[in-house]
Parts: C-alpha cells; structure tokens; sequence
C-alpha cells in the first residue's frame, strides 16, 4: 500500500477508535456471565386482543406499573399495565401515527418519550421521537433526527445498521443503539441527541461489536448501569466517569427464553422486567 498523507492517517486513525478499534473488541474487555446470580420467571401475560406485538416498556408509577405500546403497523395507543399483564388504562395518542415504534424511555419530569424510529429497510427519512407530557400525555413535542453517517437511503446490504429499537434518557440527552441489518459483523451503534424539540444529527458516540441484534434500552435509577436486550442474552454495562460507554466494565445474562424478547424496563438498581413480541412477562431478579 502506498503512503498516506499525513490527514489521511489522522483520519483513518481517528475512524479505528470511533469505531472501536477497526474490529479489535478484545481491547474493551471481556463480558462477565453473571447469569447465575439471577433468577428469570415468567409473571404475567398481555392481552393478546389489546396489546399486539409488545415492543416497548416505561415505568408508569412507583407501585411497579409500566407503559407499552404496539409496534410499527398497529393501533397509536398506549397501555398501562401491572407487571402482571393486566390492563388498567389506554390513552389513545391520535393523530400520532404508529409507522414504527419501538421503544420507550422516560425522564425526571414523568415525560414519556416514545421511539419511532424502525428502520428496517435503512431508507426512512422521517425518523422521530415523540416526547409526552401533561396527565394524559396529549401534550406532545417532536424530537426529528438523521445519522450523522448515513449517506445513502437506503445504503447498500452491508451497511445497513441504521435500523434502532433501543434507547434511554439521561441528563437531558437519548441514547440511542442501532439494530444491524448488514449481513456481516453486528456492529452495535450509540448515538446521542438531545431530548428537546427541533430537528437534529445524530451523533455517533461508540460502537462494539455483538453477535445479536439489539431489540430494547434502559439506565437503571442511580443512572451506573445500561441495560441492552439482545436474543437471548441481556448485557449490563457500568457507567464511569470520562469513559465511554463500551469501555466500562461490562457483565452478560443468559435468558432462558425461547421466544423473541422485544422490551427491558429496570424496577430498581439491580432487577428488570422483560416482555416478548408474543406478550409474555418475564422478571430478572438478582439473588
């Protein structure tokens, strides 16, 4: 290869560690299997004639009430519900437009924010958080955003991971992570945006590579620990100081359910609950 000019290297340089070392994960770390220090069990159910293909979760109350919501395709509704799967309330959001939400995030002012942002064929240039406020959410503010590296609509197969379903809230900024479509190496994507009106770019902040797609997002409550859902595995991430995300200590649980989990919402510090496209409601509880 000949030389590079010397911006080149820079560049080029500045790219491997964005995108966490070009490929090289073992300098992150390694995930610790913290799996048998949880117990995982099936609470409750969602009505299947209500709730149709669960996709998000948000605390409601302090009682342990969620919020979810229909993915792309269904009603505009959302649902509360106990951990339980019963349903106790439906606020119907018209004329919000389910085109695809996926999940969930709330703030310290008891706003919602709810994520329409699937992408699955990488060409939506509509992309949208909608943040809700007031009693019954009707208050609603428009959070419009593009990746700040996507170029094309839709970029060709091996560069499709601009498809999200995962996100949270912290310090008036969302986190989001990306659903890779490319059929080569997962790349989990991070970026951030602020959680105000108005139209942004998505900043790319991290990147880490994982064999599963990412299908949900949360921060606990003391704001030290990101929750990732993947296929069968969560991934617990500790957050420290002056550190990216994906540099800090890092432990993995394995699930042990057989269907497609789609949504994570922390109860506390240390437990979550964990819902599947078909309905069914699961609780990890630390031991």
């Amino acid at each position: 290869m000949r030389d590079l000019p010397r911006n080149a290297l820079f560049s080029l340089g500045l790219s491997c560690i964005l995108l966490s070392g070009c490929g090289e994960t073992s300098t992150r770390g390694e995930f610790v299997d913290v799996s048998q220090r949880y117990t995982v069990e099936q609470v409750g159910r969602l009505p299947k004639s209500k709730v149709m293909e669960n996709s998000g979760l948000a605390p409601a109350n302090k009682v342990g009430d969620l919020w979810t919501h229909s993915d792309g395709g269904n009603s505009s509704r959302l649902y509360q519900i106990t951990r339980q799967g019963d349903l106790l309330k439906t606020l119907d959001l018209a004329p919000l437009t389910n085109i695809d939400w996926e999940d969930l995030a709330h703030d310290d002012e008891q706003r919602l924010y709810l994520g329409d942002f699937g992408n699955n064929q990488n060409k939506r240039r509509n992309l949208a958080i909608y943040r809700l406020s007031g009693p019954t959410f009707r208050q609603v503010d428009t959070i419009r955003f593009a990746y700040s590296d996507q170029r094309a609509f839709p970029p060709k197969k091996s560069q499709r991971n601009f498809d999200c379903e995962a996100f949270y809230y912290s310090q008036d900024s969302l986190y989001l992570f990306t659903k890779n479509r490319s059929p080569e190496d997962l790349w989990v994507k991070q970026y951030v945006l602020p959680a105000s009106p108005g139209t942004y770019v998505a900043r790319l902040a991290d990147s880490l590579l994982l064999d599963t797609w990412i299908t949900a997002a949360d921060l606990s409550p003391n704001g030290r620990t990101v929750a990732l859902l993947g296929q069968g595995r969560v991934f617990l991430f500790q957050r420290e100081h002056g550190k990216r995300l994906f540099d800090g200590a890092k432990q993995m649980l394995r699930l042990p359910i057989d269907n497609q989990v789609e949504a994570l919402s922390f109860l506390n510090n240390h437990d979550f609950i964990i819902s599947s496209e078909k309905g069914r409601l699961y609780q990890v509880t630390q031991r």
